[in-house]
C-alpha cells in the first residue's frame, strides 16, 4: 500500500460519514422503541464466539460466510459472527432459561467473508427479532407484523411479501426417498429454478413417477392466492405434511390480509431459504426493482437443541444500512446549531450550558480557527448585548 492509498478500505466495508450516520442512528432508535413497545428485549451479543457454537444448526452457507481467527489465549478456533440469529438462539437457551415465550431483539454489524446479495456488503448493520417459546400461527404472525412494522418505519414502502414452507420439500423429499447429497443436489437446482436441470436430475434418478411430478412442480408453483390451490392438485397423493404446509400458508396469508389489508402476498413454494436450518414457514420481503430481499426470516424450532433446548423460535432479520439506501423518506435536515465565538467570559459558558440543558446543539468557536458561524453549520450565534449573552440569528 502507498502513502496515496492508505485511504482505502476493503472491498465491501464501509463507513458511515455525516449525515448518514446520524441518519442510521436515528432509526437504530426508532426501531429499538418500536420493539420495546411490542415486548422484545435487547441483547448484545459478543463480536466474536467459538465456532462450535457460532455455526450450530446453520448450515454450510454461514460456514462459508464466517471469518475465523485462532484464540491466542488456548488455540481454539473462533469466527467473527456473520448473522446474529444463532446467538441470539444461544442466549435464550443457555442464559437465560426461560419456561415463558421471549422476545430479543438486536442491532449490530456482522461480517461476511463475500458480498451478500442480501445487502450487497461484507458489514451490513443487522436489526432483527426472535420470538421463543411458543409454537404456532400467532407467533409466525407477530414476527411477520413486526417486520412489515420494521421496513414502514425506515420509510420502506409497498413491499411484495414471499411465503414459503421448507416442510413442503422436506415431506416430498422424504415421499421420493433421497438421499442427502441427491437432496442437496435437487436444492441448489430448486434455487436456481433451473428447469431443464431439475427434469434431467429427475429423470437420472430411480423415483416412483409420482414423485417425480411432484418434485418437477415445485419450480413451477410461485405466484398468486391461486398458487396454494394449483399445489393441491399437481401434489395430490404427497404425504400429510405437504398438505399441513398448505394449510399453514393459507392460514397466514388470511390473517395477514385482515391485519394489513394492502400487503401484496407472493407464494414461491420452491424458496428454501435458510432450509438447513428452517423448519416450516420461510418469508421474504421484496421492492419494486429490487431483485434481492430486504428482509427475511422464518421458523427454526430445533436451533437451540445443542444448547440444552430446542425451544419453538421464529424470527426476521434485515440490513439497517440497506433500508436506509431504498428508503422513500427524506433525509433528515441538518440539525440547527448555535455557534458560541472563542471567548474566556464566564457569562458565555453559563449561557452555553443553559442552552444544552433546554437541548439546544452549541457549538463552540475555537481561538484562531477558519470559518464563521455558517460554515459550522449553525443559523445562530451567541452575541454580548449589555453585559448578556443573547442568541441571534445568524
Amino acid at each position: 500500500m502507498t502513502d496515496t492509498n492508505r485511504w482505502l478500505l476493503p472491498e465491501g466495508i464501509e463507513e458511515a460519514l455525516p449525515p448518514l450516520a446520524e441518519r442510521l442512528e436515528t432509526l437504530r432508535r426508532e426501531l429499538l422503541d418500536l420493539y420495546h413497545a411490542w415486548g422484545y428485549e435487547l441483547i448484545i451479543p459478543p463480536l466474536v464466539e467459538y465456532l462450535e457454537s457460532l455455526l450450530t444448526g446453520t448450515g454450510h452457507g454461514l460456514d462459508l460466510q464466517t471469518f475465523k481467527l485462532t484464540d491466542q489465549l488456548n488455540g481454539r478456533l473462533m469466527g467473527v459472527r456473520a448473522d446474529m440469529t444463532p446467538q441470539a438462539a444461544r442466549i435464550d437457551a443457555h442464559c437465560l432459561q426461560r419456561e415463558v415465550p421471549t422476545r430479543l431483539c438486536y442491532v449490530g454489524t456482522v461480517l461476511h467473508t463475500r458480498p451478500d446479495g442480501f445487502a450487497g456488503t461484507r458489514s451490513p448493520l443487522q436489526v432483527g427479532a426472535e420470538l421463543y417459546g411458543h409454537f404456532g400461527m400467532e407467533s409466525d404472525l407477530e414476527i411477520l407484523r413486526l417486520m412489515l412494522r420494521t421496513l414502514e418505519v425506515c420509510g420502506v414502502e409497498s413491499p411484495l411479501l414471499d411465503l414459503g414452507h421448507v416442510g413442503i420439500f422436506r415431506q416430498l423429499a422424504e415421499d421420493a426417498g433421497l438421499d442427502r447429497q441427491q437432496e442437496s443436489d435437487l436444492f441448489d437446482m430448486l434455487q436456481r429454478k433451473a428447469v431443464p436441470e431439475i427434469h434431467a436430475c429427475l429423470e437420472a434418478l430411480d423415483l416412483p413417477a409420482r414423485s417425480r411430478g411432484h418434485l418437477a412442480a415445485l419450480a413451477e408453483l410461485n405466484g398468486d392466492e391461486n398458487t396454494l390451490a394449483q399445489a393441491r392438485d399437481r401434489l395430490a397423493g404427497a404425504g400429510a405434511g405437504v398438505f399441513t404446509a398448505l394449510e399453514a400458508l393459507e392460514e397466514m396469508a388470511a390473517r395477514l390480509r385482515a391485519a394489513h389489508p394492502g400487503v401484496a402476498l407472493h407464494f414461491d413454494l420452491a424458496e428454501l431459504r435458510g432450509y438447513h436450518y428452517h423448519t416450516g414457514l420461510v418469508f421474504a420481503a421484496f421492492l419494486p426493482g429490487n431483485g434481492q430481499e430486504v428482509a427475511r426470516g422464518g421458523r427454526y424450532d430445533d436451533i437451540g437443541r445443542v444448547f440444552g433446548r430446542a425451544r419453538p423460535a421464529t424470527g426476521f432479520s434485515t440490513d439497517l444500512k440497506t433500508l436506509v439506501r431504498l428508503s422513500r423518506c427524506p433525509e433528515n435536515p441538518a440539525p440547527a446549531a448555535i455557534f458560541a465565538p472563542a471567548d474566556p467570559d464566564p457569562g458565555l459558558e453559563a449561557a452555553v450550558e443553559d442552552l444544552r440543558r433546554r437541548g439546544e446543539r452549541v457549538i463552540r468557536g475555537l481561538s484562531g480557527q477558519t470559518g464563521d458561524a455558517a460554515a459550522m453549520g449553525c443559523d445562530r450565534v451567541l452575541v454580548k448585548t449589555d453585559n448578556h449573552w443573547t442568541v441571534v440569528d445568524a
